[in-house]
């Protein structure tokens, strides 16, 4: 009775799911994306030195901000828009 659950079910059971996950693998190849993603924070330093925007005020990190150097002084800037601005004027 044992060889009969053995041969009929076990077997045939076992052969079915390691060739499933044999095609499974065969067919997703290297590009497979996890179902779902989690968003992703950029990555910011804890911690650091903070700088003023002199265009908007803005406190940013001196380790992410957008550097310009002016008559030798270098100046921060929190985006593009505010450096374009600061440079206009």
């Amino acid at each position: 009775m044992f060889r009969t659950f053995l041969v009929e079910f076990l077997l045939p059971l076992i052969v079915f799911i390691l060739l499933r996950n044999m095609l499974r693998g065969f067919f997703s190849g290297s590009s497979r994306q996890p179902t779902r993603r989690q968003p992703q924070e950029p990555q910011v330093p804890l911690g650091g030195e903070l700088k003023k925007d002199p265009v908007c005020g803005t406190y940013i990190s001196a380790a992410t901000a957008l550097q310009e150097k002016v008559k030798g002084e270098t100046v921060y800037f929190c985006s593009k828009e505010c450096r374009e601005k600061y440079l206009r004027s």
